[in-house]
Parts: C-alpha cells; structure tokens; sequence
C-alpha cells in the first residue's frame, strides 16, 4: 500500500512540477503574498476532486466525448491570452509592479480566487493529466485510491511550497525591473501554452 502511495506521489509530482500557467500564477500570488492560502487551497481541493474523479473512471466518459476537451481547449486558450496581456501591461507599466507587501494583499479577494479557478479548470491538460492519464495509471494498481491519495499529497505538497515558499524570493524581487522580468516571462508563457492548446486541435 505505501509502495503504491509513493508511487501516485511521484506520478503526480511528475504532472504537476510543470512550469505552466497555474504554477506561475501561484508563485506571483505568492511573491506578493496576496490571498497565498486561497489560491493554494482551490489549486490542492481542484486536484483532490479531479484525481478522484479519475480514479472512479471518469476519464473514461471525458476521453469518449472529445467535443467537450476541444470546448475547454478553446475557452482554456483564451484566458490565456488574456493573462498573457494582463502580464504585459503589467510589465510595460512600472507603477503597477509592487513588491511591498503586508501580507493581507491589496488585489481583491474574488478576481484572484477566480482568476486561479479560471487557470485551473480552463486548462484541458488539468483534464488530461489527472481525469484521464492519471486515472487510467491507478486503475492498473491493485489499490488505486492509495496510488491517488499518493498524487494527492504531490499536489498538496507542490502548491503550498510553491505559494507560501515564493516569500524567500521576495528580496530579488524588490526592485521593479525583477517583476517586469518576471511578468515578461508569465505572458511568453501563457502565449507558448494557449499557442500549443490550439495547434493540437489541428
């Protein structure tokens, strides 16, 4: 049972390290320390839901009806891009790149806990990765809800280290021009992402 637990850790690790558009967004919340423990919250609960429903076998339903991933595709591209602009204007606009920070965080509760629900749920590889590959993967061990409390655990582990763990970063990015890199990094990012999510429509 822990062989298979470490495993699904591993597993998930794997999928979830990723550089992608929710990590970035969970580690620029979590430089600026706004709302850190809400986003991590809807990123880890997100997974918890999207493991176990693929471990119960929804994958299965998802891969029969490709009409829905091309829908989340298009819709997930879109708020890519979106942020991808939102990324830019905040990088061509010095006045809008704060480092300080109390800790409360100045950006408003709902736009930044939307904002993660809208970079987690409108991604199909979310979809892909833990409905579909991860589900089909527990389904092969003889105690598939270990292999996927394994994964859960991996995305647990990930996005509070990555959210709460961003403050030790919190000195370089005291100067402006280390949050325009940074943003200028979040848009190409976002871009790449939404740009790969189209083409594979072709």
């Amino acid at each position: 049972m822990l062989t298979t637990a470490l495993s699904g850790f591993g597993f998930g690790a794997g999928l979830i390290v990723a550089i992608g558009a929710q990590n970035a967004y969970v580690m620029r919340q979590g430089l600026r320390r706004e709302h850190v423990g809400v986003v991590v919250a809807i990123c880890v609960l997100s997974d918890i839901l999207l493991i176990g429903l693929g471990t119960a076998g929804v994958g299965a339903v998802i891969a029969a009806h490709p009409a829905v991933l091309v829908t989340v595709t298009v819709a997930g591209s879109a708020v890519l891009l979106w942020y991808a602009v939102t990324a830019l204007r905040r990088a061509l606009r010095p006045q809008a790149l704060v480092a300080d920070g109390t800790g409360a965080g100045t950006g408003r509760l709902a736009q930044v806990a939307l904002t993660a629900v809208a970079l987690t749920w409108l991604n199909p590889h979310v979809y892909l990765d833990t409905l579909v590959l991860l589900g089909s993967v527990a389904s092969t061990h003889t105690a598939p809800w270990a292999f996927a409390a394994g994964a859960m655990v991996a995305s647990l582990a990930w996005f509070s280290g990555l959210g709460f763990g961003a403050r030790a970063l919190r000195p370089l990015f005291a100067k402006p021009v280390a949050w325009r890199v940074f943003d200028l990094c979040v848009a190409a990012v976002m871009v790449a992402v939404a740009a790969g999510l189209l083409l594979s429509l072709r």
